[in-house]
């Protein structure tokens, strides 16, 4: 069998969603795209391929022997499922996140560098790696199409997909890139709550929730109602992607959705093991409790408040400040004798702002 066949046979028996071959050329389009993006600041702040696009598009400035990326998509949302139903003082977590799938992902990308290497070829396996645009590597070797939301969609799983390469020195044959793209359709376009994809193909980050779910800090007020029982992640423009809207109903497992209350009476140790797979800046817990204050802000009751009420008194300003907008949000006699009491005491200026705010 020829080495190319077989590892295609790996990645299809593992259970990849795609498979394909492309150059190590430099993805100069995605890098002009990156530096405008920084340019304009629409990329907002976000670090990752954003730090060295010139790196980051180029995987032979970290790896000059590189011929040749060896990409697969991994399918998650049949795992993933469907949330469950909303039930008060809960929050969804985006399918990606439900569990760790980058397991599955890093388990077929083992088997074909194990391959690789087997026939004595230099290897290295890129997966959620800022050192490549997985996505640019994926479209150029066929394994899907830019998709108007900026995802990458796969026949089958459509937007629902995980994408990782393994880059080699083995001169194997390019597969070719699809003839496929969104024709029409820009269902994604007007399903982003906050019209973050200002144009096709085009996403403003700085108005993205999932990069406000990962970022740390105050989310913005205009942002914090929009957020609704999000926890963690934003799925609702791959919601509304055709493509992926037939995925969702061949999958039949349903995902579970967090306690709120729970999360945020639990210890840091509790929050840091049970979340392990989410991205959290300096692995920072509050990142969590920030954001289950605002989903208890917007889905959350009376029976709410005593836990939303303790974060009047925590320790890290933004949580207090983040606490006292929920307790405006619940709204009721007992939220604002707590907002009363607490602006009597609070010091920091940023809170008191947040508190005034929320009193009125």
């Amino acid at each position: 069998m020829r080495l190319d066949a077989r590892l295609a046979a790996v990645a299809a028996e593992a259970g990849a969603a795609g498979f394909g071959i492309c150059t190590a050329e430099p993805f100069l389009d995605v890098r002009t795209q990156l530096e405008a993006r920084k340019s304009d600041g629409s990329h907002a702040g976000l670090t990752f391929t954003y730090n060295h696009p010139e790196r980051s598009t180029d995987v032979r400035r970290t790896f000059p022997w590189a011929e040749r990326l060896v990409v697969v998509a991994w399918p998650y949302v049949a795992d993933a499922g469907s949330p469950g139903p909303a039930a008060p003082g809960t929050g969804r977590v985006a399918r990606f996140a439900t569990a760790d799938h980058y397991q599955g992902l890093g388990a077929v990308l083992s088997g074909l560098n194990a391959v690789l290497v087997e026939h004595g070829y230099r290897t290295e396996v890129l997966a959620d790696d800022n050192r490549l645009v997985d996505r640019a590597a994926a479209v150029r070797a066929g394994v899907g199409w830019w998709g108007k939301s900026t995802m990458v969609l796969v026949p089958g799983p459509g937007p629902w997909v995980l994408l990782g390469s393994v880059v080699t020195d083995a001169r194997l044959d390019p597969t070719a890139p699809m003839r496929r793209d969104c024709g029409t359709c820009v269902a994604c376009l007007p399903a982003c709550p906050t019209g973050a994809i200002i144009a096709p193909g085009m996403l403003d980050a700085r108005r993205c929730l999932a990069h406000w779910a990962q970022a740390p800090g105050l989310i913005p007020v205009e942002f914090r109602t929009a957020m609704g029982d999000r926890l963690y992640g934003c799925d609702d423009c791959l919601e509304a992607c055709p493509p992926g809207v037939r995925a969702l109903k061949r999958s039949s497992v349903r995902s579970g959705r967090v306690d709120l209350t729970a999360l945020l009476a639990a210890s840091d140790d509790e929050l840091l093991a049970g979340y392990a797979h989410f991205y959290l800046p300096g692995r920072r817990p509050n990142v969590l409790r920030r954001n289950a204050l605002i989903a208890l802000g917007n889905v959350g009751g009376p029976g709410h408040l005593p836990i939303v009420t303790r974060y009047l008194g925590d320790p890290d300003w933004v949580l207090r400040a983040h606490a006292a907008w929920a307790l405006g949000a619940i709204g009721g006699e007992p939220a604002r004798h707590a907002l009363v009491s607490a602006a009597t005491i609070e010091a920091d200026a940023r809170v008191r702002t947040e508190i005034e705010a929320a009193l009125r």
